[in-house]
């Protein structure tokens, strides 16, 4: 199996020197991430260092380098305690919350991507966590792809082609076939976790891929039985995350 990477709470004031940590592993390795920006971050939570003037340059640097964007929610604030579509948590920005809401959101948060250089039409929602109304509301945005849900390729559900994560990671490097992405939150690495990713993606190189290679990729279709599916798998990680502890 090959596997992508996503990078989730891209901001101005995210953690600088975790980030350009990683930055430097991607050089090294030769590997583009998927890059999730927040357009307007309110959530405390993220707001790490000072805000960088040049954020939105050194994004668009990054763009020329080959790295791929996604839209990470609006504010990155959680107002429900829904998990929607695919309940990894049960909190959210989005699900929940009414279409007509939902849907002024997402046109903001694209227009301030837009004016600030970066053109997506990919969603990856904060906590995971849509519901149909999001869906709905996403397409009348003009968004068409979500990285997030369960599986070994990208599939066709709802109007929307999701591009799935790993369920565990470790399962996955030892798949033959198919595509699946490492989550990464840079800003809550701890110093002694890093040694882990250098040697994950240095020691299977061979099994990295770029985003932008996993776009590439053919989805399928899938249907309810497989977004049963999903949900259930989705909330029996939820249970086995929370029993760790």
């Amino acid at each position: 199996m090959k596997i992508a990477v996503r990078m989730d709470d891209i901001t101005p004031d995210m953690d600088w020197e975790s980030f350009r940590f990683f930055q430097e592993l991607f050089e090294k390795t030769g590997i583009r991430p998927l890059l999730g920006i927040v357009p307007d971050c309110r959530d405390p939570k993220l707001q790490i260092e000072e805000k960088r003037a040049d954020f939105y340059p050194y994004m668009q640097a990054l763009k020329k380098q080959g790295y791929c964007f996604a839209m990470h929610g609006y504010q990155h604030l959680y107002t429900t305690r829904k998990g929607g579509l695919f309940p990894l948590n049960n909190f959210s920005e989005f699900a929940g919350v009414p279409y007509e809401r939902q849907l002024r959101m997402l046109e903001e948060g694209r227009r301030i991507l837009s004016e600030n250089g970066i053109e997506t039409d990919m969603f990856m929602a904060p906590a995971h966590s849509y519901d149909r109304n999001t869906l709905r509301a996403l397409r009348a945005a003009g968004f068409r792809r979500i990285t997030d849900g369960f599986g070994r390729v990208p599939y066709e559900y709802g109007g929307m082609i999701f591009y799935p994560i790993s369920f565990r990671l470790e399962d996955s490097l030892r798949q033959p076939e198919g595509c699946s992405t490492l989550v990464i939150h840079a800003n809550t690495v701890r110093e002694s976790e890093r040694e882990r990713y250098v040697r994950m993606l240095c020691d299977n190189r061979d099994k990295f891929i770029s985003y932008a290679e996993y776009l590439r990729t053919t989805p399928v279709r899938r249907g309810k039985t497989g977004r049963m599916a999903e949900y259930c798998m989705a909330g029996a990680k939820r249970i086995l995350v929370r029993m760790r502890g």
